[in-house]
């Protein structure tokens, strides 16, 4: 149908309606010629041929409208064209033309009855509404005639009083916005007041009440500017909520907090009050250090406010340190307690909270409130940790930011006690175990122990070789803990517990947490200080020293020490002071304990100790307080207490036992354990190049290269060793040994407390230092005094008397020889000079046995070396010998109270060997190696030379000789 439509298109038809209007033909309707009509006249009429023409028509001439048809056949001509073929095929053209026109005829002419009818229909309508044009218009004019002359009266008042309810609402409303208008004074008032929660109500309700009228374009304007107003005072509150962080007030926050609750941004402010305290710790550190900073410039270049935090705690200078970290404390400590109260605050607000409502909107409310709740305490929880980070960080920077080595002790102390006390703050304030405080205060007192420790290495040095070994005149009940270093021994308290704590917790007797005690008012920092003064007043007044000002002159020579003179000048006098009333009762008590001690040994008595030993003691427990403070460097602050102990030992071992003439002559003087501790000491301790030049040249250059190691010290040249009158130097020998053995006696003291403080990982080197090194003090008394003994008497007098006598007598003597009488002479002496030391200086039990027992045994060995020198011997003579020796020990045990006598067997056993056989002698000879290979030569020469043949004494000397071969 769509291309019979598309066909009569093309042949200008047209519709029914222009047909009736105008029946003509259309303009393009193209009548067919003639020969056209012809043709299809002579066309056959059977319609089953034409329909078999049409369908002959090819698909593509049905396929659209815009088929171009002449086109089409152009492009169909073949190359070569044929003019009767083109004829014939226009024929069929024409055919095919024909049949569709006739067919589109035959379809008109079937289809114009119903056209006709149709036709009829329209006009019909056309007439009807003609007609209800004219009803309409008719009714219009009526209705026009009733409106002027019965409504429009009536319904004119209407319209008025209509129009006066308006006006009235619009006259209300104005009076409404004028008021909108006018809040804004009203709302800077409570902003000065700061009244928060009441401002943004009322700014609230006015938004409320101009959205009502959002219909007056003014109300436009008027709602720009109280949402202006609104975010002014969220900066305001924003403001406010900053001010909490440094100084917390309850009814401040809770202003500001009841604020953002009706803002419904409680969320919101828990965040920015987290970054306002982040932010406070930086401004609050940041200022303090700058105004320490600008202080110690003294001038006004501005350069430092535009430094970085970590770069300006670079510009701290020593002085202002101590005080500048104990303000930086305190201010970190008031943010610290602020948050703390903060979360008091909303603990305590959590528990006030209303109970939940039955209605759907307030368990709407509930539920929202329960979820904010939640938040805020977790975001606290989590805050904690992150606050006490921060503050670590710029503690840490503050304290990498200086180098601390030359450090006066005492402040480097406070330094410690403060680091300590902040730790305790971490822990109370979140748990915390304060790694990066740990770490760097580790760090820098490693830096300053070794510094601080080489130092005072050298100065230990420099005392003992101005040391005079003079007797240090203290109190007969003297204990290292009335010494201020040591006050810690006299307080139970842990070590890790700082003493400014301590304090704390003597003065409360119930245990309250740090920001509990100093919640309302105080800082823990401002505490230390206090105390600090408070303790060392309370320790010079209960010293148990005698002193006076006259211990100026102890130290007069050290004025280099910055701390130690006066604490030294405050808790000790040297026995050479003038003040004559004190030091004249000291020397009579002294000297009568003396002569007590040397004498009956009994009763107790003041120690005995020099300047330089309480020197070493002050500087353990200046040691050990640091290992209280800061646990972490326990091992290295052990290892460095025990390099103390172990130089003084190496000098007192140095200046009066090391004497190589007599260590050879003196058997068993030195234990192999001594001697592996000295060995240790020079090998890990001493500088050994130092030795052999002047004490002058040893402070700068070898130390480089080892700085853990110090020089040998040299004996003072005050201190003279070679007066046979003084028993060669007697007096300062037993000071020295003695004071050595006090000082091992009080490590002792301290070993408990140093274990616990040592880490388990290295708890056997501190067993080890006291097994093998504190326990051998002791020891040193026998190769000290050995050298006393070895001068006191002459033994090569007694040789050359003994060489003169004749042995080989034939009578029985009653009489003992003049050597024996002139060898007890040098014990009488011996004695008188013991007792004039003794006056001096107490001279101990231990020590008087250790110088008897040394010059008995020395004595009995000249006696054997002296019959081993015996040429010729009969047993008269061997009779004689024992007569000397019996006489010799009868007036021995007269001088001295020490039984039995050291060596006698040894002196009677070789007399006997006189008497033996020759098989005896043999067995004699393989039993007793003590005696040398000449005093056993002697022995097979003299006794029994006479009595065996040439080949037996061959046998016996060749048996001596097999016994030294080993000792070679």
């Amino acid at each position: 149908m769509q291309k019979i439509k598309s066909l009569m298109a093309r042949q200008g038809l047209k519709s029914p309606q222009e047909s009736i209007a105008d029946l003509s033909p259309v303009e393009d309707f193209r009548i067919p010629s003639k020969e056209e009509m012809r043709e299809m006249r002579e066309q056959p009429i059977d319609p089953q041929a034409e329909q078999e023409i049409i369908n002959s028509i090819q698909e593509v001439y049905y396929s659209n409208d815009s088929f171009d048809m002449v086109q089409h056949e152009l492009e169909k001509l073949p190359p070569e064209l044929n003019l009767q073929e083109l004829e014939e095929y226009r024929d069929k053209l024409k055919r095919q033309q024909a049949a569709v026109s006739k067919k589109v005829a035959d379809l008109i002419l079937e289809k114009q009855p119903s056209y006709v009818k149709e036709l009829e229909r329209v006009t019909s309508l056309q007439t009807n509404l003609q007609l209800a044009a004219v009803i309409c218009t008719n009714a219009r004019r009526q209705l026009s005639v009733s409106k002027e002359d019965f409504t429009e009266a009536s319904l004119g008042l209407l319209a008025n009083q209509r129009r006066r309810h308006l006006l009235t609402g619009l006259l209300k409303s104005l009076r409404t916005i004028k008021t909108l208008q006018r809040t804004d004074v009203r709302l800077s008032e409570m902003l000065e007041e700061e009244d928060y929660p009441g401002a943004i109500q009322l700014c609230l309700e006015c938004q409320k009440a101009a959205s009502t009228f959002k219909h007056y374009s003014c109300i436009s304007e008027l709602n720009s500017k109280l949402q202006d107003t609104l975010e002014q005072i969220e900066e305001q509150l924003d403001v406010a909520l900053s001010k909490t962080c440094k100084h917390f007030d309850v009814s401040h926050y809770t202003r500001v907090q009841l604020a953002y609750t009706l803002l419904e941004k409680t969320q919101t402010a828990m965040d920015q009050l987290h970054m306002h305290f982040t932010q406070a710790i930086h401004n609050t550190v940041f200022q303090v250090v700058l105004g320490y900073v600008e202080l110690c410039a003294g001038n006004a270049d501005t350069k430092f406010q535009k430094m970085q935090y970590k770069d300006l705690c670079t510009h701290i200078t020593q002085d202002s340190y101590v005080p500048c970290l104990s303000d930086l404390c305190k201010a970190l400590w008031e943010v610290m307690l602020s948050y703390h109260r903060t979360m008091q605050w909303h603990e305590e607000d959590d528990k006030e909270e209303a109970p939940p409502t039955t209605d759907e909107a307030g368990a709407a409310d509930t539920e929202e409130a329960v979820v904010d709740h939640s938040y805020v305490k977790k975001k606290l929880e989590h805050g904690l940790t992150r606050i006490w980070q921060e503050v670590q960080l710029k503690v840490k920077a503050y304290l990498l930011g200086t180098d601390m080595s030359n450090f006066k002790y005492d402040d480097f102390i406070v330094v410690l006690d403060v680091i300590s006390r902040l730790m305790q703050v971490g822990e109370e304030f979140c748990g915390s175990k304060s790694e990066l405080l740990q770490e760097s205060i580790k760090r820098q007192s490693v830096n300053y122990f070794k510094n601080y420790h080489r130092t005072r290495l050298e100065e230990l040095r420099m005392f003992l070789e101005n040391e005079t070994w003079e007797l240090c005149p203290v109190k007969s009940n003297f204990n290292i803990a009335q010494l201020h270093e040591f006050k810690f021994m006299g307080q139970s308290r842990s070590p890790s517990v700082s003493p400014s704590r301590q304090v704390l917790s003597s003065q409360d007797q119930e245990v309250l947490s740090l920001f509990q005690h100093f919640s309302q008012e105080g800082n823990p920092f401002e505490r230390h200080i206090d105390n600090k003064d408070e303790e060392t007043e309370d320790v010079l007044a209960s010293n148990g020293y005698e002193s006076d000002e006259l211990e100026k002159c102890v130290y007069q020579d050290y004025d280099s020490d910055s701390d130690v003179p006066d604490e030294l000048k405050q808790d000790y006098v040297d026995e050479q002071t003038g003040d004559v009333p004190l030091k004249s009762a000291s020397r009579e008590t002294l000297r009568s304990r003396k002569k007590s001690d040397y004498s009956l040994n009994k009763g107790s008595n003041a120690p005995i100790l020099t300047n330089t030993t309480l020197n070493v003691i002050r500087l353990v427990g200046k040691y050990i307080q640091m290992m209280n403070i800061l646990k972490p460097i326990a091992f290295d602050v052990i290892h460095c207490v025990s390099q103390l102990f172990d130089y003084y030992l190496y000098a007192v071992y140095t200046f009066f036992g090391r004497n190589d003439m007599y260590e050879s002559s003196g058997p068993g003087l030195i234990s192999s354990r001594l001697r592996t501790t000295l060995n240790r000491i020079q090998e890990s301790l001493i500088q050994m190049e130092s030795l052999g030049e002047g004490s002058s040249s040893v402070h700068g250059g070898p130390g480089e290269d080892r700085k853990e190691k110090v020089p040998s010290p040299h004996l003072s040249q005050l201190v003279v060793l070679t007066a046979s009158e003084t028993l060669y130097g007697l007096a300062q020998r037993v000071v020295a040994t003695e004071s050595l053995v006090f000082l091992a006696e009080q490590f002792e003291f301290l070993q408990s407390h140093l274990d616990t403080m040592m880490p388990t990982a290295k708890k056997p080197f501190l067993q080890q230092f006291y097994s093998q090194t504190v326990s051998t003090a002791s020891e040193l008394r026998k190769p000290i005094y050995w050298v006393v003994a070895a001068k006191a008497l002459d033994y090569e007098q007694m040789l050359l008397l003994m060489a003169g006598v004749k042995w080989d007598i034939r009578e029985i003597m009653s009489q003992h020889n003049v050597y024996v009488d002139v060898l007890l002479k040098e014990f009488e002496e011996f004695n008188k000079r013991l007792g004039d030391v003794s006056r001096h200086v107490r001279v101990p039990l231990p020590v008087s046995n250790v110088l008897w027992e040394h010059c008995i045994r020395l004595a009995n060995r000249t006696l054997v070396e002296g019959y081993g020198n015996v040429k010729k011997c009969s047993n008269e003579g061997r009779a004689l010998m024992q007569l000397d020796f019996q006489q010799f020990l009868m007036k021995l045990e007269k001088l001295t109270d020490m039984r039995p006598i050291p060596d006698k067997d040894f002196v009677e056993t070789y007399i006997k060997a006189y008497y033996l056989t020759e098989n005896d002698m043999e067995q004699f000879i393989k039993n007793h190696r003590e005696y040398s290979m000449k005093q056993l030569a002697n022995l097979v020469n003299v006794c029994l030379g006479s009595h065996i043949n040439k080949k037996a004494r061959q046998k016996l000397l060749a048996a001596i000789d097999d016994i030294d071969r080993p000792k070679r």
